[in-house]
């Protein structure tokens, strides 16, 4: 099936010509847009003779070719590709070509969502607008003039400044842009529509003044005013941890209805998805607000990282985007702390940071385990589109945070001014971005470079880190041992004799006593093999570089419970024969609030699993206490104890069984939680009730907390085989002045009583009251596709008026929601739920393989599971490898799947 060309990082080569500058001409029109594009070329001094000039262009109709304004006809525009041999070293080449948007449902290169015209270039769609060396490395100014009707698009953006808007005959007008930055084509945007705008200014440090315009759909500007003040915190944070100004007159954002993904930074003109610019109090929850905050940062955040410095290659993709998340995930910690002091601003953080935990370990921890196994930066791909995935954001994320953690915040700031005065302007790679770090932790770290460091951008797979304790009473001294080990995965299991080398992994440590105190341990030796260095007051940095090290500590002044992994420090699993008494301290007492948490999570998979052997297994009472103590303890925050108290996820648990028993593993979540619930009711009641007694609406941290763990309790309360509490869903459902409350009552409802009148109620209420509400409604479909206990369900939600598989959100809400996140029915041996896959894979696929390839990475992991459900997945792979009509986005996805055994 795969006979796709592979293409490889080592065999990158520069492009030729350097393309000085590009002036588009638009005429919007849905069905057939004319595009002129004239380009100043030349060809680069290193090359001493003509080459061919090889521009990339699909689905596009050549009206006209000129050199040097004379027509020219000598080319050849065949497989994608536009070659022709140039006349001279220096030149002008104007193509007039057209395309049709209108038709575009792969929504990619220029298409239309509703009646307005939105563009989506990155990686490689700016090719389906017209030719061009669509590379990332191929960095020019451009100057773009669109010409609508101005009745039908009164809105013209493209990216930069806006130089002119003038009215022309016919009820058309024009308006000419100039990015005044080099930039690559994938960064280049356009929109043409109707929409609501919200304006605002704000000053930068320079005392420059800024327009902010966010653009959305008529009727929805009230919605875009959270989206405004989190580009505001972003612009105002981004200057403040990093000294990085806004460099253009204006910043635009765009709200799309159709797009792919979440958001794209394309220079000055941010285009994104809806869902993550619309929001109201009474349409979208916490973590919708929280979402939007998020990603605003971040496609604000890559006007730095990612814009003025770029990626030299599609292979160097984490230097923007691993880099840029971690600058998101600190601005929204940040944001989270903003106000709060001390403890309370540490326990927001730590809030955030276990979140982003959660998220890495269910999605990408996963793919390190899978066929689709790569480095954070890989070694080789087919279609690049496929490697937008959470080894290159997030576990890129963690080599960033790594690299902080070894400098420090004001070593690692002096690296990234580093890294801007060498490479402002520039495309660069990842060992450009570490060479700049290197150069500041070099100099105070004599003797010490990041050579091993770089590793993690060449190997893959999440790394086991084994721990060993020796401690000796008579001299108070613990040895603590460091084993380190990372399995072949992904592509490497091809290489025959291939073995990797040790990672760099700061390990952060603690120490604390049986009764959970602090011990106050003193670091013995400290050249560079047992190096370690004092984070903060009684937490320690172990630098691991070798398979095996072993560090000293005086002052143990008796036997220690290590706190190991201290705040995630690095992407690895940890091994340590801790006992159950060890864990209860830590899970109730420890002060690294991330190590409370993941013992306190550790308890419960060691319970849940242990009830997939045994169903009849009683919880054991002990496990129960630290939730107990948990919900009583009044030292912590509301959001923190919201997270102590959560069950581990499905996601998480099925990567610690092996074979994977989906339907055993839902049993004895489901019994795990309904002990909790039981036992613990009465807490958990008063605990609702006391949270329950301020119903004031407010966005802030401790807000979020509150809300957070009230709708923690309320889910607990519902898991009950009785309806006693039912009157409380209904009240929270029906007095709720928030969607966040409203939508925790109705979950709770369909989650453990979805057969019940009340739910069904709601339900019908809730679509009701939202139904014009596309983003609301996709809330409705995903609690239902999540929850849906038989195919039927399924297939009444697939056969709704309002389901539109064409929509990416439309088709995430159902399609992917009920595939990713209902395991007990998706995994149903009557093999039903698979055979759903492969119907809508294909169907999805035929209109936008982009989506597509996402939604074929649910079988990523077929191999891991026990009988019957290895075998019936399988022999849907072998179905679908055998579809003549594949794209080459899903035939990677399913070929390497499916060569796993």
């Amino acid at each position: 099936m795969n006979s796709q060309k592979t293409v490889y990082r080592e065999d990158y080569l520069p492009y030729p010509y350097s393309i000085q500058n590009v002036s588009l001409y638009f005429k919007l029109d849905p069905k057939c847009t004319t595009v002129t594009n004239t380009m100043q070329v030349k060809l680069k001094d290193e090359n001493d003779s003509i080459v061919p000039l090889v521009l990339n262009g699909v689905d596009l109709d050549i009206k006209s070719l000129k050199i040097n304004h004379v027509e020219f006809n000598d080319y050849k525009y065949e497989h994608e590709l536009l070659t022709l041999i140039p006349p001279a070293k220096e030149f002008t080449i104007e193509i007039v070509n057209s395309c049709n948007p209108k038709d575009n449902s792969a929504l990619m290169g220029l298409y239309i969502s509703g009646e307005s015209f939105f563009t989506q270039c990155e990686a490689e769609g700016f090719r389906r607008i017209t030719f061009y060396p669509d590379r990332p490395d191929v960095m020019s100014e451009f100057r773009v003039t669109i010409d609508a009707s101005k009745e039908k698009y009164p809105h013209i953006l493209s990216n930069g400044n806006l130089i002119e808007s003038l009215d022309l005959e016919d009820g058309m007008h024009r308006a000419i842009w100039h990015d005044p930055f080099l930039k690559p084509c994938y960064l280049f945007a356009l929109v043409g529509g109707q929409f609501d705008l919200l304006e605002d200014h704000i000053e930068t440090k320079s005392g420059r003044k800024v327009l902010l315009q966010i653009y959305s759909d008529p009727g929805s500007k009230s919605q875009t005013k959270w989206a405004m003040e989190s580009l505001k915190n972003a612009i105002k944070w981004d200057e403040e941890r990093f000294g990085l100004e806004l460099d253009l007159e204006r910043f635009m954002i765009v709200a799309a209805r159709d797009f792919n993904m979440g958001a794209m930074e394309n220079k000055g003109l941010n285009i994104f998805n809806a869902m993550y610019v619309l929001a109201s109090p009474e349409t979208a929850t916490d973590a919708n607000y929280q979402g939007i905050e998020g990603v605003v940062g971040h496609e604000y955040f890559h006007n730095w990282t990612g814009n003025r410095v770029t990626c030299r290659d599609w292979f160097q993709l984490s230097l923007k985007e691993g880099l840029t998340v971690f600058r998101d995930q600190e601005f929204s910690a940040d944001m989270m702390a903003k106000g709060l002091e001390n403890e309370e601003a540490e326990s927001a953080r730590a809030v955030n940071r276990i979140q982003d935990v959660i998220n890495l370990r269910a999605i990408q921890f996963a793919e390190d385990e899978g066929p689709m196994a790569h480095p954070i930066r890989p070694q080789s791909y087919q279609e690049i589109a496929n490697f937008y995935t959470s080894t290159v954001y997030e576990k890129g994320a963690e080599v960033i945070r790594m690299q902080h953690t070894l400098l420090g915040e004001e070593d690692f700031q002096a690296g990234m001014r580093e890294y801007f005065r060498r490479h402002d302007g520039q495309a660069v790679t990842c060992d450009d971005f570490v060479n700049a770090m290197e150069s500041i932790y070099s100099l105070k770290n004599p003797g010490r470079n990041l050579d091993i460091f770089r590793r993690w951008y060449s190997q893959a797979g999440t790394p086991t880190v084994d721990v060993s304790i020796a401690y000796s009473p008579e001299t108070n001294v613990a040895q603590v041992t460091l084993s380190q080990s990372c399995p072949n995965v992904g592509v490497e299991k091809m290489k025959a004799d291939y073995k990797k080398e040790p990672f760099h992994i700061p390990f952060k440590i603690g120490f604390i006593n049986e009764y959970g105190a602090t011990i106050k341990a003193e670091p013995i030796s400290n050249d560079y093999n047992s190096a370690i260095t004092e984070y903060e007051p009684n937490s320690f940095i172990l630098d691991l570089h070798q398979e095996t090290q072993t560090w000293s500590f005086t002052n143990v002044s008796s036997k220690p419970i290590p706190s190991l992994l201290r705040d995630f420090s690095a992407p690895v699993k940890v091994k340590y024969s801790y006992t159950k008494n060890e864990l209860i301290t830590l899970a109730t007492k420890d002060t690294n609030p991330f190590v409370r948490w993941e013992s306190a999570q550790t308890l419960a998979i060691n319970e849940i699993l242990a009830i997939t052997i045994s169903p009849e297994k009683i919880v054991d009472a002990d496990v129960i206490r630290v939730w107990q103590l948990n919900i009583s303890d009044t030292n912590i925050s509301d959001a923190y104890k919201a997270l102590l108290l959560q069950v581990p996820g499905l996601k998480l648990l099925s990567q610690m069984q092996s074979p994977i028993n989906p339907q055993n593993l839902v049993r004895a979540s489901k019994k795990f939680s309904r002990e909790l619930a039981t036992i613990l009711e009465g807490l958990f009641f008063a605990l609702y009730s006391k949270l329950n007694e301020n119903l004031t609406y407010v966005l802030d941290a401790k807000n979020y907390g509150v809300r957070a763990l009230k709708n923690t309790c309320l889910n607990f309360l519902l898991n009950q085989e009785s309806d006693k509490h039912l009157n409380l869903a209904n009240d929270q459902y029906l007095n709720a002045n928030n969607m966040t409350d409203r939508y925790a009552a109705l979950s709770s409802l369909v989650k453990y009583h979805p057969d019940h009148e009340l739910t069904k109620t709601f339900l019908n209420h809730f679509y009701h009251q939202f139904e014009n509400d596309q983003l609301v409604i996709d809330k409705w479909f995903a609690l239902q596709a999540m929850y849906a206990s038989n195919m039927d369900a399924i297939n009444a939600l697939i056969a709704h008026p309002q389901f539109n598989l064409s929509n990416p959100n439309r088709a995430r809400s159902l399609i992917f929601q009920f595939s990713m996140n209902n395991m007990e029915l998706f995994h149903s041996k009557d093999g039903l739920g698979y055979e759903f896959f492969t119907k809508y894979l294909l169907e999805i696929d035929s209109k936008n393989p982009e989506v597509a390839a996402r939604y074929a990475r649910i079988m990523d992991n077929w191999s891991k599971y026990d009988e019957p459900y290895r075998g019936l997945m399988k022999a849907q792979l072998d179905k679908i490898s055998a579809q003549d009509k594949l794209s080459p986005n899903v035939i990677e996805i399913i070929s390497k799947a499916s060569s796993i055994e």
